[in-house]
């Protein structure tokens, strides 16, 4: 064998064992987790880091950890109390399990989407519209646990769920906001009521220490007087008291 075949088969070697190295060789960042198949069966995790499999007999499956959200899209329902409402909601979650999300599902973000959208229109049928506006964070609360215990066989933990808007129609608009005044009226009216209530109290006490005291009485009387003769008046009426004018009379009478 010549040298110049030599020199090509060497070479031919080299080229096979870097093809085979690059193959081999994967590098997982600091989020990711391999899951490693040898020959189709499920042998383990590796990295993250630097990864070594076997060409052509070991399969590594990359497997993102972050934790990932999902656009719910607005969903049509109705409410419990009978009105037609349009939800939309944003899911947060990750990957708890990377061996799960691959072994159990085949796409396991587009089923987590599927089972948010039936979720959601499942809990909020059974609410009321008042319910849905004043208790969001309750209800956000039990979207999160009830997907969370659906994804969990798929190694996928659910984090937070938000709902993000509630679109009801212009005619429940209005209907609302007429609701919303006359609640506003009413809690004005009882507050003026109180007001009224704890003022009469409150005269109530004064006219019976002030009865109590004709001294007190007179100087409220010549207090209001003060007080008469502060505006831009030009008349002012001066009680007298009925005793002394039926004295008057008495006299005059006698004559």
């Amino acid at each position: 064998m010549s040298v110049i075949g030599l020199a090509v088969i060497i070479i031919a070697a080299i080229i096979l064992l870097l093809m085979l190295l690059s193959s081999s060789i994967r590098i997982l960042r600091e989020y990711e987790i391999g899951v490693i198949f040898r020959l189709g069966r499920y042998i383990g995790n590796r990295g993250p880091g630097f990864v070594m499999i076997i060409p052509g007999i070991e399969k590594m499956v990359r497997v993102d950890k972050r934790t990932r959200t999902i656009d719910v899209p607005p969903q049509d329902l109705i409410t419990k109390d009978n009105v037609p409402v349009k939800v939309n909601a944003v899911l947060y979650f990750r990957v708890a399990d990377p061996a799960k999300s691959v072994l159990e599902i085949e796409n396991y973000r587009f089923a987590t989407l599927q089972i948010s959208q039936t979720t959601l229109r499942s809990i909020l049928g059974q609410a009321e519209l008042d319910d849905l506006l004043a208790k969001r964070e309750k209800i956000n609360e039990e979207l999160q646990h009830v997907i969370d215990d659906l994804t969990e066989p798929w190694g996928i933990k659910v984090s937070v769920v938000e709902i993000k808007d509630v679109e009801i129609p212009q005619s429940m608009q209005r209907a609302l906001a007429a609701q919303a005044e006359a609640e506003r009226d009413r809690r004005a009216k009882i507050i003026s009521a109180e007001g009224e209530l704890q003022a009469s109290y409150k005269l109530t006490e004064a006219a019976e220490i002030m009865s109590k005291s004709p001294a007190a009485i007179q100087l409220r009387y010549l207090q209001t007087l003060r007080e008469i003769a502060t505006e831009q008046n030009s008349t002012i009426l001066f009680p007298i008291p009925m005793d002394l004018i039926g004295a008057v009379v008495d006299k005059l009478t006698r004559k």
